[in-house]
């Protein structure tokens, strides 16, 4: 988008001009022209999201960044802090405090959109991840529960794994120590999910 050649002035109240520094180059094109242009070219769906306000210091300071504007997938920023954009999967198992309380419900349901497959259950009172694989046939089984146990090892963080006849495996995860659920059993249930099963399984894997 070129800009260069429009030299309308940028007008802004007097109050603002000691707390902006602005780049030469976005004075040259006024606050609602570049809106407008940007809202044009991100198309019809975004109109919503800007409006005619006038825009926040930062907004130009930043040139309008996406970050500022946003890109309207939010949600997981604001549902788990400090997750930034990384997937579970990525993360590494921290150390639980004994004293740490169980992550309530309503926090799991969330981060159970992380996760592929798996669901929540109460057992013994504590609140539990667990999911069902129906494989091939009982050597599948095996061959998925190790390379189970090696995710968990390397994450420091084990599953209660079953092998049930004929073909099914059970894994169960939740944090013993504060009787209920940590974001340790999240990430691990994330590592596990990028294990291979295609060679295991009879067709599809089966949801439970």
């Amino acid at each position: 988008m070129a800009t260069a050649n429009l030299s309308i002035p940028l007008s802004l109240p007097h109050h603002h001009h000691h707390h902006l520094h602005l780049h030469p180059n976005l004075i040259t094109v006024p606050t609602r022209l570049r809106l407008g242009l940007r809202t044009q070219a991100l198309g019809n769906d975004m109109l919503g999201d800007f409006g005619a306000r006038d825009p926040f210091p930062a907004e130009i300071a930043s040139g309008f960044g996406e970050k500022v504007l946003g890109s309207g997938n939010t949600e997981h920023k604001i549902l788990i802090p400090n997750l930034s954009s990384l997937s579970l999967s990525q993360l590494d198992c921290s150390p639980v405090s004994p004293l740490q309380p169980p992550m309530p419900e309503d926090d799991a349901q969330k981060l159970l959109r992380k996760v592929v497959g798996w669901r929540l259950i109460v057992g013994e009172g504590e609140l539990k991840l667990q999911c069902l694989w129906k494989l091939r046939d009982y050597k599948c089984g095996v061959e998925l529960i190790n390379r189970i146990y090696k995710v968990a090892e390397a994450a420091g963080h084990f599953p209660n794994l079953h092998l049930e006849q004929p073909n099914q495996v059970r894994a169960e995860l939740w944090t013993s120590s504060i009787g209920g659920l940590s974001m340790n059993d999240f990430i691990v249930a994330a590592k596990i999910d990028d294990i291979k099963t295609s060679d295991l399984v009879p067709r599809k894997r089966v949801w439970a």
